[in-house]
């Protein structure tokens, strides 16, 4: 009697995490932005597992949350397991918790901004920001007390207890965004929020000024792009731009040369594939 092919396939199908990981490859590359390859991504998945026993046993027992955790990772577009976002097992269950450098990876990745600030400031700093008295005779400057708060830091000294933060971006024509200040109150009331932010396995515990830059970080999204998808669609919409134009006004000749919309930017994360 000849074994039933498909039944041999289930019974020996890898159920381990590692195994789960290349099964679900097609949702992750579903999710994942087009500046990620998913070969790449489903190797460091992969070998978070390897590198880290504990999470690899808790992702045994409960395979749904840790691959629930890798889904927003992909979503995201980080690499799982670093410091963009981390793969942290709480009790039975891994949580994916997106860390202070994937914020800042998703605003640079938009391609609007050339730089972040952020910054903790500490009961010591000298730390002045007074919005809105801005004297209107003079010129904007992105780089004095008018635009952005004027932060001094002794970096050899006693700064002090942690008491608060800022962050803003300066767009590529030089000029700022909105600043955003959080202070104690604001930290207490997230970290409050935060499951398990009294564990000793916790990013609040282990990385309690991280987790006070990526709370400040995310105060500042919704004054700045944070998305490549946005970058690409900004890109095409120039080159749709550009082309009419050109159309109108010299119909007899080619459109103009312009850049490839989904050329890898410099930085990103990229496969190490060779195409067959």
């Amino acid at each position: 009697m000849t074994d039933n092919p498909i039944s041999n396939a289930v019974a020996v199908r890898d159920n381990s995490p590692q195994g789960l990981i290349e099964q679900y490859r097609g949702d992750f590359t579903t999710v994942l932005p087009s500046h990620v390859k998913s070969g790449t991504w489903v190797r460091l998945a992969q070998g978070v597992l390897r590198r880290d026993k504990n999470l690899a046993q808790v992702a045994q027992r409960n395979p749904g949350s840790f691959m629930s955790a890798l889904l927003e990772c992909a979503r995201l577009g980080h690499e799982p397991g670093t410091e963009a976002f981390y793969l942290v097992p709480f009790g039975n269950e891994v949580q994916g918790i997106e860390g202070y450098r994937g914020v800042v990876e998703r605003i640079y990745r938009a391609g609007a901004v050339k730089s972040v600030q952020a910054e903790v400031v500490c009961e010591n700093d000298t730390f002045i920001w007074t919005p809105g008295k801005v004297d209107r005779h003079e010129p904007p400057r992105w780089d004095g007390p008018q635009a952005v708060p004027f932060h001094d830091i002794d970096w050899f000294g006693d700064r002090g207890k942690v008491k608060g933060a800022y962050a803003y971006a300066i767009f590529q024509d030089g000029t700022p965004s909105k600043v955003v200040v959080i202070n104690q109150v604001y930290i207490d009331k997230v970290r409050k929020e935060s499951r398990g932010s009294d564990k000793a396995s916790s990013p609040w515990v282990k990385w309690y000024e991280q987790m006070v830059l990526k709370t400040v970080a995310r105060r500042l999204e919704p004054w700045v792009p944070t998305s490549t998808e946005w970058r690409k669609e900004q890109m095409r919409a120039a080159q749709q731009v550009a082309a009419e134009g050109h159309v109108t006004q010299l119909p007899a000749g080619p459109p103009p040369p312009v850049s490839d919309p989904d050329e890898v930017v410099e930085g990103e994360l990229m496969d190490d594939d060779t195409a067959a």
